[in-house]
């Protein structure tokens, strides 16, 4: 990942690339969340690590880190003779977009405030430096 925002702006962002750019997900996050919009069907933990072909702790991990991130949803389902489990499935895309567009908009709005704040600083600095002579 580049390391400057003028070498972020010259490579070509993919779709995907949005997840890394906005929440800092992992490739097994990004995964876990591709198997969960391919399926047809809510997913526990279970068959979602089994999908991806890792530890169901490992799993579980990058699943909870979608469920902060606000992608993925989780519910629940009861047993009959009791007790439960969880099933997850994808977030309603437009609501994933609405979300990145206004974490957008609020960085936006803090970068232009301390653009705003920078020109403020040097032009005091500029204005009370001694004249050369």
């Amino acid at each position: 990942m580049p390391d400057s925002l003028s070498e972020q702006l010259q490579q070509d962002i993919q779709c995907e690339g949005l997840l890394e750019c906005f929440h800092g997900l992992k490739q097994l996050d990004k995964e876990c969340f591709r198997v969960l919009v391919n399926a047809e069907e809510p997913l526990t933990v279970d068959e979602i690590a089994d999908t991806v072909d890792r530890e169901r702790s490992t799993a579980y991990r990058a699943v909870q880190r979608l469920l902060q991130t606000g992608f993925i949803k989780k519910d629940q389902v009861n047993y009959e003779q009791g007790g439960y489990y969880h099933v997850y499935s994808p977030t309603d895309p437009s609501k994933i977009a609405n979300d990145m567009q206004r974490m957008l908009n609020d960085w936006y709005a803090k970068m232009g405030q301390l653009i705003q704040e920078f020109e403020t600083k040097y032009e005091q600095a500029e204005a009370t430096a001694p004249a050369e002579g």
